[in-house]
């Protein structure tokens, strides 16, 4: 048999395969369908510290070679989730990922800390829920106008320093491909201490309704994932790989063996 395995921070994964955040939920539904346990590990659906409803009106709409989506974050809330997921994830044999968002600093390290606090407890029962944090950067900064955290370096160091400073567990970051210079980024994010990146996540894109003459989704926007973003994400994490010695995580139209041996290629 083929040993796969690779560790990143420290945590070992079987295999290098992970289900991205947004694709799984939080894993339970897809179990009754497949054994999770076979995967590498799995990235929870974003969370943010309090519970949010989400986006009104179309939330999907299906591309050529892609899917738009305009979920707007919709999740229970960090505490829901440590109460009614983090269970099961503690009976899962594959790695386990939190991922973290966040409309203000302040809301970022709070959540951290409370998923910090959480899986200390844990780890002190004898048990373990949670291996690692993504921190998705993508995320709108509402104090300072909507901008994501992740477009200028400065803003976004500012969100990993504080969010490093209160967490020991292994912390990923997440990039944004909207960011104004990605390798410069995904600097700053190695020597503030973050332990991998991953990248890409949905492009900026929109659907025009010609019947109703509008956008099809009610914040005219949406994020384009699948096939159809593969390039793109394969440039990114080629240049990426040029900027760290931090393993990168690469996310992005994935969907065959020979798509994985890319991104492996690509750095």
């Amino acid at each position: 048999m083929i040993d796969m395995s690779c560790k990143i921070a420290g945590v070992h994964f079987k295999n290098p395969v992970v289900m991205a955040s947004g694709t799984f939920g939080f894993g339970r539904e897809y179990g009754k369908l497949y054994n999770i346990e076979n995967l590498g590990g799995i990235c929870g659906k974003g969370l943010t510290l309090l519970p949010k409803e989400g986006n009104a009106g179309n939330r999907m709409w299906e591309t050529p070679s892609g899917m738009l989506n305009s979920i707007g974050l919709e999740n229970p809330g960090i505490q829901s989730f440590l109460e009614d997921e983090c269970p099961f994830w503690e009976t899962l044999d594959t790695v386990r990922i939190a991922n973290l968002g966040g409309g203000c600093i302040e809301d970022y390290v709070a959540g951290a800390m409370q998923i910090q606090a959480d899986e200390d407890k844990r780890r002190s029962q004898g048990r373990s829920a949670i291996d690692m944090i993504e921190l998705n950067i993508s995320c709108p900064n509402v104090k300072e106008g909507g901008m994501a955290f992740g477009i200028q370096t400065e803003e976004a160091r500012r969100v990993v320093r504080a969010v490093r400073d209160v967490v020991s567990m292994p912390l990923i970051i997440k990039l944004s491909p909207g960011a104004e210079r990605l390798a410069e980024m995904a600097h700053m994010c190695e020597s503030e201490g973050a332990d991998a990146v991953s990248l890409i996540n949905t492009i900026s894109a929109m659907k025009i309704d010609i019947r109703k003459r509008r956008s099809a989704f009610r914040h005219g926007y949406a994020g384009l994932s699948g096939p159809a973003i593969k390039p793109i994400a394969l440039r990114m994490v080629h240049q990426v790989a040029q900027a760290v010695e931090i393993p990168i995580i690469g996310i992005g139209g994935i969907s065959s063996g020979e798509d994985i041996m890319e991104f492996i290629m690509a750095g």
